[in-house]
């Protein structure tokens, strides 16, 4: 095959369409953005760095990635736009060179009990194809693999409209997976009645002990009295085995109460229906309280927690089940698919084995297919994420990362950077929110945001390279090179911890007493069994206080001062003032604007097309009724109040005419947790993993609990910024200065240098860890570089 010439001609012109190399973005205004302007390069590494609420996200998720999203969805039908969501357009004047967005953030898993691993990342449905084609003994079709999945069987008359109608007889079947026991949950719960009701009391008397069942309650308590089945007036434990029967378990069935007709339904089934079938994280705490006195959770002694029905754990390959191959780590089943030999289902196998290797590609081997989803930490959540992405045949693509080495070790990290450097080079543009140096060395292009967060950030402080970030005067070009100095002296624990053959997961029987009164880092690799030391083998009755960054529940009226009591001494302060009820100064009570009832804005729902939220007209977006904005206190109104960040209501509430002392001890604790920049009425939907964390530590700080209280932190420094890790330090220090104990897990190296005293799991993770390494001061830990932490540590402090 010949090939031409090529002739020495001048090369041509650039062609038109290679003039989009850039992402301008232009007067940005989202959130706290001040009319940001900025270009990024395509298929470029971009850093987004910055202090914790400076922007970043309100420009790479809520402006561009968003934006995107909202271009993509108007390509579809106006009826598939219908089922969609409809995010309305960000504030920015120009959004120009877009490409596809892809957000691989860190928000957790949906918590659903159905909901693993394997489900999540599709291993499972090439898994249950996988069996029905290769299974012996052969009991069906994928679905009869599925723990999701129920058997049915159906048989009976149907009528066929064909030209004559006629009746036909017609059998129906599915063979599903799911385990009849616990119907697929692995797990199955069983009611302590002593706590539902007190059977010496007749149901009259109110023997209902469960929280919100008042004796008059209409749907509740009264369907059980009027129902006619019982006798209202004898005590239960004088019940008849029929009346107990239909008390405890009988069928839903209708019942006329004083002319109302009311479904009256067996206790059990009404108490699962009511609260077993609920997330128990999204309960209030009295409600939570109640289901953990009063079910406890077993795992099903029918499927031994598999799931599984018998049928889909008797068919093996290999010897080898469904749930023998779920329960495996990730990196033993991908070498079990690797060693099977059948031409007959190779695409499979390609795609199952490709699939396999990217968990382990990406650090997450040690976990297992049967992992509940929710159990993920936000770390390991998006990494799961990625794993559908990486081997992806897609180019120019944008990808856009949310701090992706949160819950990675420094072993790790250098792992998850090749990746980024991997879908960068295959011509995607790879945006990234981070804040650890590792991670900002390798950028091609650095954007800082600053130069402080909330109302004092939202501007673009430096755009440019790497080497340019450090010479630079920004906070981030300050403190890129920071290190904390080893302690010259620890201090002296005041008790032990003790933990005594801990097999919680991956452990394996260890025994190790955590020391009291000191600053005690727990540290590992990722998997090496960390968390479940902390979380799952201390006693709870040693008074512990655990610190996660789980979601707070709340809706978008919820803000910190709501969520710390803070809004309780501020109302109380200005009804004293001005001699008129506290309720008026609530935006969820009397205060409220009747237009939008305390909201601020008003909804207008416009079905397949982004909904759109504007400001209420009567109050303006103050939330509040004029009448309650002519009350001052300090020569502020309540919207003002509510408008100010924790640092100048600190103020405000320090002395003066406005001088409140329970709010400025609340207030107090916010700054010290490094919340100072957090307006008082920012709703809790739009804080950080990070945010979060230390808005509970500031409300754990004012519980009493003397020298009692044990706090186990989570990963403390996830969403800090360099500059404010020195500020958490201090928080730490104050808080064992003052009696308390402090356990933190953590991988940030700063925070291990500044520990009296260090416990490093491993050596690997999964079934590779669950063992203690080491034990002693981060001196010793550093001088014997025995472990992956004692050689990343002693790198750190340039030892």
């Amino acid at each position: 095959m010949s090939k031409a010439t090529r002739t020495g001609t001048p090369s041509p012109a650039p062609h038109a369409a290679d003039s989009h190399d850039l992402i301008r973005v232009h007067g940005a205004r989202e959130n706290n953005l001040k009319d940001v302007s900025i270009e990024i390069p395509k298929r470029r590494l971009t850093v987004f760095t910055g202090a914790s609420g400076s922007g970043k996200s309100s420009l790479v998720f809520d402006t561009i990635a968003a934006e995107s999203q909202r271009l993509i969805n108007e390509t579809y039908s106006a009826f598939v736009q219908g089922f969609m969501p409809t995010p309305s357009r960000p504030e920015v004047d120009v959004l120009d060179g877009l490409t596809t967005v892809i957000s691989v953030d860190q928000q957790r898993m949906g918590g659903d009990p159905r909901s693993t691993v394997g489900t999540a990342t599709d291993a499972n449905a090439m898994l249950r194809i996988l069996f029905s084609r290769l299974g012996e003994p052969h009991i069906g079709p994928p679905s009869a693999y599925s723990f999701n999945t129920a058997s049915v069987r159906a048989s009976g008359a149907i009528t066929v409209e064909r030209g004559a109608k006629k009746a036909v007889k017609a059998t129906y079947s599915r063979t599903g997976g799911m385990c009849t026991g616990c119907e697929g949950r692995g797990t199955v719960s069983d009611i302590d009645l002593t706590q539902l009701y007190d059977d010496s009391k007749s149901l009259a008397e109110g023997a209902f002990t469960i929280p919100g069942w008042k004796s008059d309650s209409f749907f509740t308590v009264r369907v059980y009295a009027e129902s006619g089945l019982l006798d209202p007036h004898k005590p239960i434990r004088e019940f008849t085995k029929k009346e107990m029967r239909d008390f405890l378990h009988h069928e839903p069935t209708k019942v006329k109460v004083e002319g109302v007709n009311l479904t009256y339904e067996g206790l059990i089934p009404k108490i699962q229906k009511s609260f077993l079938s609920k997330d128990k994280e999204a309960m209030q705490p009295h409600i939570r309280a109640f289901v953990e006195r009063a079910v406890t959770f077993t795992t099903c002694p029918d499927c031994d927690g598999t799931r599984l029905s018998e049928g889909a754990r008797s068919s093996k390959i290999n010897k080898v089940s469904i749930a023998d191959a779920c329960a495996m780590e990730i990196r033993d089943l991908a070498a079990w698919v690797r060693d099977l030999d059948e031409p007959s289902v190779t695409p499979l196998l390609t795609a199952l084995q490709h699939t396999l290797d990217s968990f382990v590609e990406i650090g997450l081997g040690y976990l297992s297919l049967d992992r509940p989803s929710g159990t993920l930490s936000g770390g390991e959540a998006q990494r799961v994420k990625m794993i559908r992405h990486l081997g992806s045949s897609l180019t120019d693509v944008t990808y856009v990362f949310d701090e992706p080495t949160t819950g990675l070790h420094p072993h790790d990290i250098q792992r998850m950077n090749d990746l980024l450097l991997r879908l960068r080079d295959k011509g995607n543009t790879v945006l990234v929110v981070e804040h650890k140096p590792e991670v900002i060395a390798i950028a091609d292009h650095v954007v800082d945001l600053g130069p402080g967060a909330g109302t004092a950030g939202g501007t673009v402080c430096f755009e440019g390279t790497v080497e340019g970030l450090r010479a630079g005067d920004t906070v981030t070009g300050r403190h890129l090179d920071d290190r904390v100095t080893l302690k010259e002296t620890v201090r002296t624990p005041t008790g032990r911890l003790p933990i005594r053959g801990a097999t919680t997961h991956n452990l394996q029987g260890v025994d190790v007493d955590i020391p009291l009164g000191v600053l005690a880092v727990v540290t590992g690799v990722a998997g090496s069994g960390k968390s479940s030391l902390v979380h799952g083998s201390i006693s709870a009755d040693a008074g512990v206080v655990s610190v996660d960054q789980g979601a707070i529940r709340g809706s978008r009226r919820s803000n910190p001062a709501t969520y710390t009591g803070l809004l309780d001494p501020i109302r109380k302060a200005f009804a004293k003032a001005n001699g008129v009820k506290p309720a008026l100064f609530s935006a969820n009570s009397e205060g409220a604007c009747p237009t939008c009832n305390g909201a601020g804005v008003i909804y207008t729902d416009l079905a397949m097309m982004a909904g759109v939220a504007t400001t209420c007209e009567d109050c303006e977006g103050k939330r509040y009724q004029p009448s309650v904005l002519e009350y001052h206190l300090g020569g502020r109104d309540i919207s003002e109040v509510l408008a100010m960040s924790v640092t100048e209501a600190a103020e405000f509430f320090g002395d003066g005419e406005a001088a409140t002392p329970a709010a400025h001890r609340i207030l107090t604790r916010l700054a010290d947790v490094g919340l100072g920049y957090l307006s008082l009425g920012q709703p809790l939907t739009t804080l950080s993993g990070g945010e979060r964390q230390r808005l509970k530590l500031a409300t754990h700080m004012a519980e009493k609990g003397g020298d009692r209280f044990v706090y186990v932190l989570d990963e403390p420094t996830a969403g800090l910024h360099l500059a404010d890790v020195e500020q958490l330090l201090g928080l730490l220090d104050r808080l064992v200065d003052s009696g308390k104990s402090v356990i933190v897990v953590e991988h940030h190296q700063a925070v291990m240098a500044h520990a009296d005293w260090i416990i490093d799991l491993g050596p690997g993770a999964g079934h590779d860890g669950g063992r203690i390494v080491f034990e002693g001061t981060p001196a010793d830990l550093v001088a014997a570089r025995s472990t992956l932490t004692g050689e990343h540590l002693a790198a750190y402090v340039g030892t």
